[in-house]
């Protein structure tokens, strides 16, 4: 057989998730491994400061406890998801355990955190204690070091230890090696709870564990898992202080952003794809500033304003037209801002785009205002927003009845032109809290600490042959983010974003005058 012939036979047996690392030659020499693992310096022995959420977190785990008392509760962070291939997307933790370890950025991807049960309870009335598993650094002689893509120190630098991670977020630490043993442990005496669908390998041995101790398994006890995802779901809804300083912070660095998309309009106008320098423009300032965008940014210019979701970001942006920018920089807490400017490209509002801008913005300030009376609920908010719009629309002629029938539940014919909600809870993730319950989400009572957004708009496409043709390709949506005080008045932390007609024609023309 020749040589040929023995190295086409040899590829065949290699599997396929040994595929990957065809390309690679990497040393395998006991002469290698023993130089590679000697003469490195010591280690800092200084240990990480605590960080800012560590001071918050009994509080959290005693709000997500209390409901399952004598149960154990698992909260993985979540794993890589691929991009393409073997290259994977950055590393984003799942919400509920972000908020409930208090680790952002990037860390600590395969990391779990559980909710152990406490026998009587102690002295505070915690029902649990926290237990935050994950792999630590492995030693500079292990095979791990220099040969681990996932986890060598090599290729994706120092983890941290046990006692660094210990130190950096107030809460016991273990080795992920260890996982499977403290969940069978008490197994057929404590139910186990699982936030569902995060981490495939967590949820296999949850179920593993479950199925030996005589639990409820897979889609039998989905339901449980599902009131578990719920539950950590709503008690997001009520920030606490340093949620609340973090979301502040979200907010003043997104609007360095604004002021970066200004600065790119010029160049935006002379460019083929536009909409992608001005998407670039605050791209940039999201990971300088922060951890990176709190979603994709929406740049939409001209008509294209006018498809909610526009993310392809590819056109012209033209003098004349507006340009609706939907953005907000998550900062490294995870904490994100959710605002949307639309802006005159030239930095001069026509007659027309003036009379739809205004409109949205008097939908802004009647929900802001309803968002500060005694005794609102959510759903108020939105409302308070339709019947501005309605009430403009018909004085326009639009409508093709009354305002008052257009906002009965039977009409509803204003939403032609504003099909989305006026307000999301705003948090973690842009849009917070989503697995919570109706009655404590829409049908709720605003309560001191909750945080959301108001974001009216009007949007008259090019094609759309039931307005005056003077509105058509008009898109103006105008959102920002509000936290209900502890007096229940509201606050828009948003304040300093500019946006009367007025306002953001002086803000386009300050920024572009100062060029910094």
């Amino acid at each position: 057989m020749s040589e040929n012939e023995t190295e086409t036979e040899q590829s065949t047996d290699q599997t396929m998730a040994d595929r990957g690392n065809t390309r690679s030659r990497r040393p395998t020499s006991e002469a290698f491994r023993a130089f590679i693992g000697s003469n490195w310096g010591p280690r800092p022995s200084d240990l990480p400061e605590q960080g800012g959420a560590a001071d918050y977190l009994a509080a959290r785990h005693q709000l997500a406890g209390a409901p399952f008392a004598g149960q154990r509760l698992v909260i993985p962070a979540g794993t890589y998801k691929v991009r393409s291939n073997d290259c994977d997307y950055r590393f984003r933790p799942h919400s509920a355990f972000a908020h409930l370890s208090g680790l952002g950025g990037e860390k600590e991807p395969d990391t779990v955190l559980v909710l152990d049960p406490i026998d009587e309870g102690d002295a505070s009335g915690a029902t649990h204690e926290a237990v935050l598993y994950f792999k630590p650094r492995a030693s500079r002689s292990s095979e791990e070091f220099y040969a681990d893509s996932r986890y060598g120190e090599f290729w994706v630098g120092a983890r941290p230890s046990i006692a660094e991670m210990e130190a950096m977020t107030g809460l016991k630490c273990a080795h992920i090696d260890t996982l499977r043993d403290a969940l069978a442990k008490d197994a057929g005496q404590v139910q186990l709870r699982i936030v569902p669908g995060v981490d495939a390998n967590v949820e296999a041995m949850v179920n593993e564990v479950r199925q030996q101790a005589g639990l409820p398994v897979g889609g039998d006890a989905l339901p449980d898992d599902e009131k578990l995802q719920e539950h950590l779901s709503e008690i997001r809804l009520k920030k606490d202080e340093y949620e609340l300083s973090e979301l502040r912070h979200a907010v003043e660095v997104t609007k360095q952003g604004f002021d970066d998309i200004i600065r790119s309009l010029p160049r935006a106008v002379g460019h083929r794809r536009g909409e992608r320098v001005i998407e670039g423009a605050f791209g940039a300032v999201a990971r300088e500033e922060g951890n990176g965008l709190g979603y994709e940014t929406i740049a939409a210019s001209g008509n294209h304003a006018n498809t909610l979701h526009w993310i392809d970001n590819d056109g012209p942006v033209r003098e004349g037209d507006l340009v609706l920018v939907d953005a907000g920089i998550e900062v490294d807490s995870l904490y994100t801002a959710d605002i949307t400017r639309t802006l005159p490209v030239n930095g001069t509002f026509t007659e027309p785009q003036k009379k739809v801008y205004q409109a949205v913005l008097d939908a802004c300030e009647a929900a802001l205002k309803r968002a500060g009376q005694p005794n609102t609920r959510f759903r108020d908010i939105h409302d308070a927003a339709m019947e501005v719009l309605a009430d403009r629309l018909e004085q326009w002629g639009v409508l093709p009845v009354s305002a008052k029938e257009s906002l009965s539940s039977e009409g509803q014919q204003h939403r032609r032109w504003m099909p989305h909600g006026t307000s999301h809870h705003l948090g973690l993730d842009v849009h917070d809290c989503a697995q919570a319950r109706r009655e404590l989400y829409q049908d709720a009572l605003l309560e001191p600490g909750m945080t959301f957004t108001i974001e009216p708009g009007l949007y008259f496409r090019a094609d759309d042959l039931a307005v005056p043709e003077e509105l058509r390709g008009i898109g103006v949506r105008i959102e920002d983010d509000v936290q209900v005080n502890a007096d229940g008045s509201v606050t828009r932390i948003s304040e300093d974003i500019p946006r009367t007609i007025d306002d953001v024609e002086a803000w386009i023309a300050e920024v572009q005058a100062s060029g910094k």
